[in-house]
């Protein structure tokens, strides 16, 4: 344990990762460097702050960034481009943000001369996996100091019993007691995770969720919302050009508003187990089913489903950590050449907990009116053509029949 002489701990001020500063301080005698994320997770930074100092940190030694136009514009965004589901449900919300979070890590590091990086994430879980894949792809020989799987304090409780033996302030017990829930957020989205959602029988309480209104109580009248894109991306809600990270908090307000967005999930993570998680994702449903609607009228028939083929790739990759890795750099070049004429507009129905596309437009669109009316088209399309198409599709099919096959 003496090798490790200066730590960069992913810091959030929260219970796991104040109490991890403490331990590594105990445990390692080494200096610690703390860097907290603000990815719009919306609350406030600077007790991160005024904790890290109360436990002896440096000043100049403690980081607190604003990430949260990189985060959408870099990371985000090139997600949407892939219409990207982890297993046809999940909007990705964590796994996005840790590529991040390892990246300016490691960047910290390097100035600071560290030799070691720490994060919070459980051994149980997928975290691990993730900012641990992006340390070793951007410092290959970094070492790696992960708590969770040395120490024995492997539960909320022995957690929370740590902090009052320590004298660590914690903000987050629950209204009724115990451990709170395990959550993340940022500008994407927010979890739960813990308590009793670890039993998939157990219906969420109402009062969990934090950034949506319930369906039920979302506004009697629709919502319109007009969205334009430039290559693929987001650029204007409304008529008001915003930058990325606007254009995912205004959405978010706007979901949230009208109910947009709950999951409750239960997934396969990395490690082999299933895990059940409690999502928010107002503003990312919207996007996705916008950058559909754009891409249906902009995207050649083909080249939309080898889109379609590859997503659950794509997906799996930012899933399981592999956001640095060679393969989702090549599919994102690839990805990225689809969008060059995704351009247009997209209007969207928000209404109580659902989202749809009413209408969309664009200078790049493949819709030929003339040729796809029920009416006279003037010969644009010669109907006849179709027999001939039909029997060659059908020949092998009528081949095999005639074998008894």
């Amino acid at each position: 344990m003496s090798d490790v002489k200066k730590v960069v701990l992913a810091y959030s001020g929260g219970l796991d990762t104040s109490v991890i500063l403490k331990w590594l301080q105990d445990t390692y005698q080494c200096e610690v460097v703390t860097f907290t994320a603000d990815l719009g997770q919306g609350e406030e930074l600077e007790p991160a702050r005024q904790k890290a100092l109360k436990f002896g940190i440096k000043p100049e030694h403690i980081f607190i960034d604003d990430l949260r136009e990189e985060f959408t514009r870099d990371f985000v965004f090139p997600m949407f481009r892939a219409n990207a589901l982890y297993e046809g449900e999940y909007l990705l919300g964590t796994s996005i943000a840790r590529p991040l979070i390892a990246k300016r890590q490691i960047e910290i590091a390097n100035a600071v001369n560290a030799d070691a990086v720490s994060h919070g994430a459980t051994g149980k879980g997928n975290d691990q996996v993730r900012f641990e894949l992006g340390y070793y792809a951007l410092k290959p020989g970094v070492k790696v100091v992960a708590p969770w799987r040395e120490w024995d304090l492997l539960s909320r409780e022995k957690l929370l019993a740590y902090a009052e033996t320590n004298g660590i302030p914690v903000d987050m017990k629950h209204k009724n007691g115990g451990a709170p829930y395990s959550m993340d957020a940022n500008l994407l989205h927010i979890s739960f995770e813990g308590r009793h959602l670890e039993d998939p029988k157990a219906e969420a309480e109402e009062s969990m969720w934090r950034w949506t209104v319930s369906p039920e109580a979302a506004p009697d009248a629709a919502e319109f919302v007009d969205l334009e894109y430039e290559k693929g991306d987001v650029v204007a809600i409304n008529g008001v050009r915003l930058s990325p990270a606007q254009v995912l908090t205004k959405l978010n307000e706007l979901g949230g508003k009208h109910g947009i967005g709950r999951l409750d999930l239960v997934e396969n993570r990395y490690v082999g187990m299933k895990s059940r998680g409690c999502y928010e994702t107002p503003g990312g449903t919207i996007l996705l089913k916008a950058h559909r609607g754009i891409e249906s009228i902009t995207l050649d028939r083909e080249v939309a489903h080898l889109k379609d083929d590859l997503m659950p790739r794509y997906a799996s990759l930012v899933y399981n950590g592999y956001w640095w890795s060679p393969e989702r750099k090549a599919l994102q070049v690839l990805i990225d050449h689809t969008q060059e004429r995704v351009n247009g507009w997209v209007r969207v129905k928000l209404y109580k907990g659902s989202v749809s596309v009413v209408s969309r437009d664009s200078k790049d669109t493949l819709f030929d009116q003339t040729i796809a009316t029920f009416d006279d088209d003037g010969g644009a399309y010669n109907q006849a053509d179709a027999g001939g198409f039909i029997k060659l599709n059908a020949l092998r099919m009528r081949i095999a029949a005639r074998k008894g096959r």
